[in-house]
């Protein structure tokens, strides 16, 4: 019985699709999904009465998007938790464009599922920002 080992060379450290997922390609397109995200919540953090620059900042820009979606700041911190995240995401998605008298449909499609679209009707679109 030959156990002699695989020599190194033979055996990819990293598996091909995780070196093509974090490929310089995807993170091209990623760093633009997020620059568009940044431009759109600018505009909406401003019609909201808060200064823009917040929206360039990661964790401050969901901070704010959750005050203005009439909620504490510290509701953040269930970003982190994995399941919890995604339903905090629709439920700060929905209020934040009934803040903006957008309906529910709009809010989870345009909002939730397609941020970058969504988030530019509202800040530059003639919705207008409503406090409770």
């Amino acid at each position: 019985m030959n156990l002699a080992l695989v020599p190194a060379a033979d055996v990819p450290v990293v598996p091909d699709f995780v070196s093509a997922f974090f490929s310089g390609t995807t993170s091209v397109i990623g760093i633009i999904f997020y620059v568009l995200l940044a431009i759109a919540w600018w505009k909406v953090f401003t019609k909201a009465g808060y200064p823009g620059i917040l929206s360039l900042i990661p964790i401050v820009n969901a901070i704010i998007l959750l005050r203005i979606a009439g909620m504490s700041g510290w509701w953040v911190l269930l970003y982190l938790v994995p399941i919890a995240n995604v339903i905090l995401a629709i439920i700060v998605a929905v209020k934040v464009g009934d803040r903006f008298g957008k309906g529910g449909v709009f809010s989870f499609f345009l909002l939730f599922l397609i941020p970058f679209i969504g988030y530019f009707i509202l800040g530059f679109g003639d919705s207008r920002y409503r406090k409770a």
